[in-house]
């Protein structure tokens, strides 16, 4: 009964970990609908909110990893839900534009910390036949958590001062998480009395060889400084190269920046009206969330490498198809910014009038992550080329979160239009209507894409990263590659228009499809595959090959 208990609070913590993670992403683009009213806030203060998550979530990069090897991954978490709840209070409670900022910037620490603890602690947590399963059931709570923050941000969109609620809700499932962990054993890397543990049957947990590792790490921590991470000792060296690499060719495959697109695409092939437009947004993070348990179903069967491999050979095919496809009906790209300080902006979501777009845009222009909402709602409720980067920006490891924003802000927007009886179709241009079957084969191809990032670099990024690095160092190792997964973020995310104003759209999505098939060689000579064994086991495995 007990070992049945710790292996289902082991579940519940890392699906609660994805969800607020997940929530804490998505929930931005709904309330900044209210809140560019509520604040009066120009361009450039909508982009210093956004872009405060993941200034937080840099910091915690940083700084998380000493906190999670020093004093325990337990409590990591538990401080992280600590300061997830003073953050959402400040959010929640806030009467000014610091406050919020603040805020932001304290609940990206926690979030980047918690998403980082949750996957080392269930990863040493679990056996080594369940743990491909439980660590990916957080990429599953993240795709949950957006799909959350889809419905919220619409339930609350016409609330007054919605916004307080979208920030405030998080709090029940962080207390939710906190109670879930004190009842779970402190991380057995550090608990003297954790053979004796098992030994009693009290925790179903690793095999003798993992329970002996137990005894002897403790000990390696003293022994491993940052820079090991760097020098042939123990083989870290190549341990550093698979942990970086897979980080970095999930950004450069240009996930943040397809999904970025997914709007104006449903809008090409036809989902023209307010409630269908919603259909698909919500349906493209249920593709997700069905594609990441299908990855959690496989995961210890077929193995980390296989999905890494199949994925991104899936993903590479697709974007090469949407780069072609759109050699010959190209997509427009909006850059204005408009700010919801107008003087003739209502102060009501609600009774805001619709104006024409110019015709230079009027084919359907949402490129990025907040160009639905310029499509949909005017010029009061337009945003900045710079805002609609930094959303970008704020799209997750994986995942998930870059639809999510982009998603959610159709929703929203398009809710909005409902709500004022607007009839005019988003999307126009005769160069569309021309292209039906094509329209169809880029709206697969990211369906496929989606699919497939959610079934290899989504989940097993974080899995492979949660096996490969001895105890002693897992949480410092762990927080470099997640470093450089928030600052390569930003960069696709902040290159992308200007890399199409340079070489064109298709080339850009073309390029893309190239690094993707760069992934698979690279996964094929370096990832070895972790399936089945024991963190030990996996240590040794690396230590042995040169």
């Amino acid at each position: 009964g007990r070992a049945l208990l710790v292996l289902l609070l082991s579940a519940t913590v890392s699906l609660l970990g994805g969800l607020i993670f997940g929530y804490e992403l998505g929930i931005i683009s709904g309330a900044l609908l209210q809140l560019q009213i509520d604040f009066h806030l120009s361009c450039f203060k909508q982009e210093v909110l956004v872009s405060a998550l993941l200034i937080g979530a840099l910091l915690a990069s940083l700084a998380g990893g000493i906190l999670i090897d020093r004093y325990g991954r337990r409590r990591a978490i538990l401080v992280s839900n600590l300061v997830l709840l003073i953050g959402s209070l400040i959010l929640t409670l806030t009467r000014s534009f610091i406050g919020l900022v603040l805020g932001r910037m304290t609940v990206g620490f926690a979030i980047s910390v918690s998403s980082m603890a949750c996957c080392i602690y269930v990863s040493e947590m679990v056996a080594a036949h369940q743990r491909g399963l439980l660590v990916s059931l957080y990429e599953a709570g993240i795709t949950v958590g957006i799909l959350l923050s889809y419905a919220l941000n619409y339930i609350f969109a016409d609330l007054d001062e919605g916004w307080r609620y979208m920030f405030g809700l998080v709090i029940a499932p962080t207390a939710m998480q906190f109670l879930s962990i004190l009842f779970l054993p402190v991380n057995p890397v550090k608990l003297s009395s954790w053979d004796s543990d098992c030994q009693k049957g009290l925790i179903q947990l690793q095999d003798t060889e993992d329970r002996a590792a137990a005894k002897r790490e403790p000990y390696k921590e003293k022994h491993y400084s940052f820079l090991d991470l760097f020098r042939t000792r123990d083989n870290m060296r190549r341990r550093t190269l698979v942990g970086l690499g897979l980080v970095l060719f999930q950004q450069f495959t240009g996930q943040p920046n397809v999904l970025g697109y997914a709007s104006k695409i449903f809008h090409s092939v036809g989902f023209q009206s307010n409630s269908s437009a919603i259909l698909a947004s919500v349906g493209l993070g249920a593709v997700k969330v069905v594609a990441t348990l299908i990855a959690m179903a496989f995961a210890d069967k077929a193995g980390r490498r296989v999905l890494l491999m199949a994925g991104c050979a899936v993903m590479a095919v697709s974007v090469t198809t949407i780069g072609l496809t759109s050699r010959i009906a190209p997509l427009a790209v909006a850059r204005d910014c408009k700010a919801a300080g107008d003087p003739n902006a209502s102060h009501s979501l609600t009774q805001h009038t619709l104006a024409p777009l110019s015709s230079q845009t009027a084919v359907s222009p949402i490129p990025s992550a907040l160009g639905a909402v310029k499509t949909q709602a005017g010029p009061g409720f337009a945003v900045t080329r710079s805002l609609s980067k930094a959303f970008a920006i704020t799209q997750s490891r994986e995942v998930v979160p870059g639809s999510s924003l982009a998603q959610k802000r159709d929703l929203v927007g398009q809710a909005k239009e409902e709500a004022v009886g607007s009839t005019s179709p988003p999307f126009g241009g005769a160069s569309w209507a021309e292209h039906t079957v094509l329209n169809w084969i880029t709206l697969l191809s990211m369906m496929a894409f989606v699919s497939a990032f959610s079934i290899g670099f989504g989940p097993m990024t974080w899995l492979v990263l949660s096996e490969i690095y001895p105890a002693g160092i897992r949480g410092r190792a762990f927080a470099f590659c997640n470093s450089f997964n928030w600052a390569a973020n930003l960069l696709i995310s902040l290159s992308f228009l200007d890399l199409i104003d340079a070489i064109g759209f298709s080339w850009v999505f073309l390029l893309y499809g190239l690094v993707g098939a760069m992934a698979v060689i690279f996964i094929y000579i370096f990832v070895p595959e972790t399936k089945g064994q024991s963190l030990e086991e996996i240590d040794q495995q690396f230590s042995r090959k040169r």
